[in-house]
């Protein structure tokens, strides 16, 4: 497994994790909007364990208070938010799927969000949209290279309690809106996501490709 991460600290302790429970991880610093660093990360893969055969593309930002309005959104936070959400995952996708390629097939996991399902309103102009965009990207990406045997799916988590959305969900109102909202009537957490995870980028998820799959305590289907 090779870790990618902005932040070297929490890139590490995840590769101290992984070798801990016996597993074979390597991290590599890179910023996914970042081309050089994208390539170089998809090299540095490769070197190490040869063609790569599962990409799960997760890196996020969700500027919660300097989202805004259309009217009121910055360029700044717009070309922000769009550059790691969706250039980002294209840009891993483009520097990973040579080797796929090369190998014959692979599955690539996109990250997405239920916000890209729904309008959420007033604050996640920038945010609700780079994640639609994912959905997009995913689909088109599961057609066009369905004859390669790469697969290529979303994975929609709900409001889920992650170090991306500790400042948000501190705020209480916030916080009981989302619970509210969630049949479940809990938040998710990153355990809740590791089945699915796990299962479409498995043999087991052979057949699908293009799909949306949300673990969300059944927020979407409200």
């Amino acid at each position: 497994v090779v870790v990618v991460d902005v932040n070297a600290d929490n890139g590490e302790a995840t590769v101290d994790a992984m070798r801990t429970a016996g597993g074979a991880a390597t991290f590599v610093r890179a910023d996914v909007a970042n081309t050089a660093d994208v390539a170089a990360m998809a090299q540095t893969a490769m070197d190490t364990y040869g063609d790569i055969d599962i990409l799960y593309n997760n890196a996020a930002v969700q500027l919660h208070f300097q989202d805004a309005r259309a009217h009121e959104l910055s360029e700044e936070i717009w070309d922000r938010t769009y550059g790691i959400n969706i250039r980002g995952v294209w840009l891993c996708c483009k520097y990973v799927i040579p080797s796929m390629l090369r190998r014959g097939g692979g599955t690539i996991i996109n990250v997405a969000s239920p916000t890209g399902l729904f309008g959420l309103a007033p604050t996640y102009t920038a945010y609700s949209s780079s994640k639609g965009a994912v959905f997009a990207l995913t689909r088109v990406m599961a057609v066009d290279y369905a004859p390669d045997k790469i697969r290529v799916n979303a994975l929609v988590p709900g409001a889920t309690e992650t170090p991306l959305t500790k400042e948000l969900f501190a705020d209480q109102a916030t916080r009981q809106s989302l619970l509210d909202a969630t049949p479940l009537g809990r938040l998710g957490q990153a355990e809740d996501v590791v089945g699915l995870a796990l299962f479409l980028a498995a043999d087991d998820s052979a057949y699908c490709t293009g799909g949306i799959y949300t673990v969300d305590g059944g927020l979407t289907a409200v």
